[in-house]
């Protein structure tokens, strides 16, 4: 018996609205704001919309890339890179790296940021942001589709070597997510989603 209050759809055959929903629908999603260097010491900071952590001891942060970009080639050649949170202060400033511009342009210039040095990667953190994990790749992998063809799009995994966290965000020794107003990806065009204090909750774990 056919379903009248559902939309559905087989991804292959398209979607049928104005819009793929998917990403709409698996969100809002942080942000991957990451930074990284080129061999040759040229900057990059790009922000990925397919973003999040993966385990705790070690800490493993990753992020997707459609498609071969700048930052998947300078990981795969030096092996490290920066994740940098991307808030509602700096929204604008991380739009601004998702230019499409020469592999030669430095995104932090070309976006008005800050280069920091990080303490144990190559790769600069940018000085704005309130929350930066330097990050060393524990694996660099193509996805496959179901039928296990190749797919131009690559996961980028890596450890978290080390963290800097503005002393404003941590209170009596917890770190307070909302004050940091960082913002997610919704989907659509462009949608985002600010974290506020208001938007919180708590909810604990069954004994």
């Amino acid at each position: 018996m056919a379903d009248e209050t559902a939309h559905i759809y087989e991804p292959c055959g398209g979607h049928g609205l104005s819009h793929d929903p998917f990403n709409a629908i698996v969100g809002p999603r942080p942000i991957g704001w990451i930074s990284t260097v080129s061999r040759d010491g040229v900057r990059n900071l790009a922000p990925y919309s397919f973003f999040n952590a993966f385990n705790y001891r070690p800490p493993i942060v990753g992020f997707s890339s459609i498609g071969w970009k700048d930052s998947v080639a300078n990981i795969e050649a030096t092996g490290e890179f920066v994740w940098n949170l991307a808030t509602r202060p700096l929204a604008e400033g991380m739009n601004a790296t998702s230019a499409a511009v020469g592999s030669d342009v430095d995104e932090f210039s070309h976006s008005g940021l800050t280069p920091v040095q990080s303490r144990l990667v190559a790769a600069d953190r940018v000085l704005e942001s309130p929350v930066n994990f330097e990050c060393r790749l524990t694996q660099l992998i193509q996805l496959v589709a179901a039928n296990g063809s190749p797919v131009q799009t690559w996961l980028v995994l890596g450890e978290v070597v080390a963290v800097h966290i503005d002393r404003r965000l941590i209170v009596d020794g917890v770190y307070d997510t909302a004050a940091a107003r960082p913002i997610l990806r919704a989907g659509r065009m462009g949608d985002y989603a600010e974290i506020t204090p208001e938007a919180m909750f708590e909810m604990r774990r069954p004994g």
